[in-house]
């Protein structure tokens, strides 16, 4: 709901009157997942949805650079899943994410932790041999266990196949020899911070888009906004200094989105209670909504 605070012009169009609560068929849905409870680190990140869609009242419809009005351009809002946390939360996940892929072009899950990676994708695609994963990440997620530290190894168990994922932007010491071994062993491609401070996110984009949509395979996409900066998203714990910067993960939401064989994206690891005061990280949020968004709409 928009601000009170907020200006009231009839030619700003704010991006908050896309969503929708009765258009239960648009292109492009959003649904809340706030989970928190399995996470490492003592987090409120179930806070972060609703926060993300109060932060959208903050922008247009209108993307200047793509020429592009997204104010014919719904988006259904599913509204959250209630207690997503633990064995029983996971099937209240899918029961919550079942179908959704018929209905529309592109499902956004709005974290809640990174363990929702794993509960939303297998929600949505039981089946996981055809479906391909990449991440924008510090971390590699492949701990052991359930937690916001396993997602992507839960979902290699569960049949993804690890060849047809690719992790963007994982962070020097921020992972352990261990873990970086178990990624090369089950034949992820990395992509390192170090790589993208000489090549465009769009040729990134490109590589893994051709890696994870290989064959024609449908792709989930994990958005792990502690890949930036920690001066940009202090509302992300394990955000280190040296991650990318707000720009480039608002041009990798908008790339992925673009591309037909992206059907999911979440955006993660926000903890809405420690944002700064001007909110930077769930602006930056809510505008990787917008990014995908209009993303979805050139297609």
């Amino acid at each position: 709901m928009m601000s009170a605070q907020l200006p009231d012009d009839p030619q700003w169009k704010r991006a908050h009157t896309l969503l929708s609560t009765t258009n239960t068929s648009a292109d492009l849905a959003i649904i809340g997942v706030p989970a928190h409870q399995g996470s490492i680190s003592p987090t409120k990140a179930d806070q972060t949805p609703d926060a993300i869609r109060s932060a959208i009242a903050r922008y247009s419809t209108f993307s200047t650079s793509d020429n592009l009005d997204l104010a014919a351009n719904p988006i259904s809002d599913l509204g959250n899943v209630q207690s997503p946390d633990g064995t029983d939360g996971i099937a209240r996940v899918h029961n919550a994410v079942k179908g959704l892929l018929k209905k529309h072009k592109l499902l956004i899950a709005l974290g809640g932790d990174n363990s929702i990676t794993y509960s939303v994708a297998s929600g949505l695609w039981p089946d996981l041999s055809n479906v391909g994963l990449i991440t924008f990440d510090a971390h590699h997620d492949l701990r052991d266990g359930h937690s916001n530290g396993s997602p992507v190894w839960e979902l290699i168990q569960a049949g993804l196949p690890g060849k047809n994922i690719v992790q963007i932007g994982i962070a020097d010491f921020a992972n352990s020899a261990q873990y970086s071994a178990r990624a090369k062993e089950n034949g992820i491609t990395v992509i390192p911070r170090c790589d993208l401070r000489t090549r465009s996110i769009s040729d990134v984009v490109k590589q893994a888009l051709d890696i994870a949509g290989a064959g024609g395979r449908e792709i989930y996409v994990d958005l792990d906004v502690d890949v930036c900066d920690r001066s940009v998203v202090p509302a992300c714990p394990a955000a280190m200094p040296g991650g990318i910067s707000a720009d480039e993960l608002r041009q990798a939401a908008f790339f992925l989105a673009a591309d037909k064989r992206v059907r999911a994206i979440d955006i993660t690891e926000i903890d809405a209670s420690i944002d700064t005061d001007d909110q930077r990280t769930v602006r930056l949020a809510a505008l990787l909504v917008l990014e995908a968004a209009a993303g979805l709409a050139s297609r």
